[in-house]
């Protein structure tokens, strides 16, 4: 590894905070919102904006700049050798109700660890990558993880492209219209390892009173939506024993859902996020509903009996309402467990840097658990206040920042010398 000579050892170096956080407040103003947030739908015109800064960026950290045909952006510093470089990052597309961090961080702490090494005119025997992953969210198009997945080869191009949004939009034509329709080939790039920093997304560290978690694995994830069709009639005079009700329908899909999770225990968790009814007047009983279940287990197996326990509730509760269900898979993943040599060497790190560290499970996906089945892959958690994301008012602490960035960069330094 070559230095400019100083006195300063690689171990000694540390990221610098205010060039950070400052990024991180950049990027909030595009697509803020009300309240402190972001709403920067993936191949919106917010994100084509961001997007647009964060590859500003690259070019001024002299990084070689390229985007695949999913949209992925990725920003390379040559190395000593050449090769399959060491890689970070996460994405910048938010949920319409998001914070500053969620992703955000883990692009631009990627960049901040460039800077950090350019300033120290330290070059790495591998080079490094600092990836930015198209439509992470699965807001607008699903499933989520989309870019990294594809990226990775475990989702198809074509099908990724095809995907459309509530308005009939398709990723493919909405890249062609923010510019993002890159020519690089998906999967040409092959990283030697991937380090991810994320803020947790939930209330564990803060909790626990612990600086970082070295996460050593992500729970599987199912969504599914279900598409009630009953009959509409008039609510005052139709008979309770004579509906068809979607509504009654969706709601007793919702109840089940949380009940699922409260006998099943353990790490299982299932949400309902999203309930439309058509036509969705006060006085109509009605014809239609559609309804989102996210369920989610850290067990493989017990994930499996989760879908197979709605399966059930769903077929009996459409026989015995006399409606019609139609399920359709919006997104499937297995458990994943992240390399256990990176997960330890983050637990070094952190108690080398003088952080408290625990081990922990991932309840949210990332685009880091895409890379695990191809190359050694691992996280980083810094804690979310109150547990909060996925909110205007998710926050994570300057100094607890500084500590995951001081972390990822110790971490790259190592794989890539």
């Amino acid at each position: 590894m070559q230095t400019n000579g100083s006195d300063m050892t690689v171990s000694n170096l540390r990221v610098n905070l205010d060039r950070l956080c400052w990024r991180l407040d950049e990027l909030a103003r595009i697509g803020a919102i009300e309240g402190g947030g972001v709403c920067r739908l993936a191949l919106s015109d917010e994100d084509r904006r961001a997007r647009d800064l964060v590859i500003q960026w690259m070019h001024e950290l002299q990084l070689e700049v390229t985007v695949d045909q999913i949209g992925n952006i990725v920003g390379l510093r040559k190395g000593q050798e050449q090769g399959r470089p060491v890689m970070t990052g996460s994405h910048i597309d938010t949920v319409a109700t998001g914070g500053c961090y969620d992703g955000n961080l883990g692009v631009l702490a990627g960049l901040e660890v460039i800077a950090t090494l350019n300033d120290a005119a330290i070059t790495t025997r591998r080079p490094l990558a600092v990836g930015v992953f198209t439509n992470e969210e699965g807001v607008r198009f699903q499933p989520d993880m989309m870019g990294s997945s594809v990226h990775q080869g475990l989702e198809n191009l074509d099908v990724a492209l095809a995907a459309a949004d509530s308005d009939g939009l398709t990723l493919g034509d909405e890249l062609k219209n923010i510019g993002y329709s890159g020519d690089i080939p998906v999967g040409s790039l092959s990283a030697h390892c991937f380090v991810e920093l994320h803020v947790e997304q939930g209330p564990v560290l803060e909790t626990a009173g612990i600086a970082i978690g070295a996460v050593e694995s992500v729970q599987g994830i199912s969504w599914t939506e279900l598409t009630i069709s009953g009959v509409a009639n008039h609510a005052g005079t139709t008979p309770m024993s004579h509906r068809h009700d979607a509504g009654l329908v969706a709601a007793a899909i919702a109840v089940e859902v949380r009940k699922i999770a409260e006998d099943m225990g353990g790490n299982q968790v299932a949400t309902v996020g999203c309930i439309e009814l058509v036509p969705n007047l006060i006085n109509v009983i009605a014809r239609e509903a559609r309804i989102s279940v996210d369920l989610r287990n850290t067990d493989g197996a017990r994930l499996c009996e989760a879908e197979r326990r709605l399966e059930v509730f769903v077929e009996r509760i459409s026989a015995e309402e006399d409606v019609e269900i139609k399920a359709r898979r919006l997104a499937r993943f297995d458990p994943v467990t992240f390399d256990a040599a990176l997960v330890g060497r983050i637990e070094k790190v952190a108690g080398v840097l003088d952080h408290s560290i625990r081990r922990m499970p991932s309840g949210a996906g990332h685009d880091a658990q895409m890379f695990a089945p191809n190359c050694p892959s691992a996280m980083i958690f810094v804690p979310s206040k109150n547990g909060i994301s996925h909110n205007v008012e998710e926050y994570t602490s300057p100094e607890e920042i500084r500590a995951g960035a001081d972390i990822l960069l110790q971490v790259l330094i190592s794989q890539s010398a």
